[in-house]
């Protein structure tokens, strides 16, 4: 039997469909204590993500509840299912199976593994975010001050921006009905890569984020490749954003980003294609000075009728979300806890 590890990601459904995808490796790196090595130990824990050899072309089972489903992984051992619902499920986080059984060459591969996806509530919201310099301090503008950052500080080394999980805890609760902790849907999109999927997760529970379904770049196999790393086009941010709100046309979207890279232009296209499902979009300024060009984009994006907030420091658009009724109704105990008492 040939060795291979299934890699899943969280997934999300709406009423009538799922969608969940994972990658097909040869050996994932594995193991909580990888993130928190130190020095040397941690950067090589960071080259074996990028070192990964996706296995290609195998069959994939999908199970959940009564549905089964089957598809093939493509070229770079990725593979997706959006599938019909054939049963109604409760809102919330459920949990999926996925199987590789199959033979190659005379190779047989076998793996199991489980994940899990969510399904929003009727009254909820969807938060879309970036992650690099919008939530986690990531010096995108600067690739080898970046490059540094990864391979030299663990996930308890990384810092979050002062206040953005008190915020984002915030927007936790945030309801067009019925304020409910963790019944909003948060996305991270962002343009690093697959390989640095549980780097983010464990980033994001030890700083308390919300749980989110994470859409990355496409998986890479090289250290030629990792020079590079979170570079290139972020069109694939862009389609990945518009794909969610299609997928979600009831809901209506939260966006936050950053000004260090495409995000004011790239979230200004999408409201102009959704203007009516766009109920805020707040940028974080990364350097002195508010950037002309985002300004000008933001106000362009509150000429289509959709709240912006173009803030250096997050107290700023906590206090944004309250004073527009985004946060209107959070239990007085979550608001204590959450929201600095100089904020208030």
């Amino acid at each position: 039997m040939k060795r291979c590890d299934l890699k899943l990601y969280r997934g999300y459904a709406n009423k009538k469909e799922l969608v969940v995808f994972g990658h097909i490796v040869k050996k994932y790196p594995s193991g909580d204590r990888k993130y928190t090595r130190s020095g040397f130990r941690y950067a090589r824990t960071i080259i074996e993500l990028f070192s990964v050899k996706p296995v290609p072309f195998l069959k994939v089972f999908l199970k959940v509840g009564n549905v089964t489903a089957e598809t093939t992984a493509e070229a770079d051992g990725y593979f997706r299912f959006q599938v019909p619902l054939t049963e109604t499920l409760p809102s919330g986080w459920h949990t999926y199976e996925v199987t590789v059984d199959d033979e190659v060459n005379g190779k047989k591969y076998h793996a199991v593994s489980t994940e899990e996806f969510f399904l929003p509530y009727k009254t909820s919201y969807g938060l879309i975010s970036d992650i690099d310099d919008t939530f986690l301090i990531s010096h995108s503008r600067r690739s080898f001050r970046k490059l540094f950052v990864l391979l030299a500080r663990n996930v308890q080394a990384r810092k979050p921006f002062d206040d953005v999980v008190k915020h984002y805890q915030l927007l936790s609760f945030a309801s067009r009905t019925h304020p409910q902790k963790e019944s909003n849907i948060f996305f991270y999109v962002s343009s690093s890569e697959w390989n640095l999927y549980d780097m983010i997760v464990r980033f994001a529970e030890l700083n308390g984020l919300p749980k989110a379904i994470l859409k990355l770049k496409k998986i890479k196999s090289g250290l030629d490749d990792f020079v590079m790393t979170g570079g290139g086009s972020h069109l694939h941010k862009l389609r990945k954003i518009h794909n969610i709100i299609n997928f979600y046309p009831e809901l209506q979207f939260i966006l936050l980003g950053d000004d260090s890279q495409k995000d004011p232009e790239i979230y200004e296209e999408i409201c102009r294609t959704f203007p009516s499902n766009i109920r805020a979009v707040y940028i974080r300024q990364t350097r002195k000075r508010p950037k002309p060009e985002a300004t000008v984009l933001l106000k362009n994006i509150q000429e289509l009728g959709v709240d912006t907030c173009y803030f250096a420091h997050s107290n700023k658009a906590i206090i944004h979300s309250l004073e527009q009724g985004i946060v209107f109704e959070a239990p007085a105990e979550a608001i204590a806890e959450i929201i600095p008492k100089d904020i208030l």
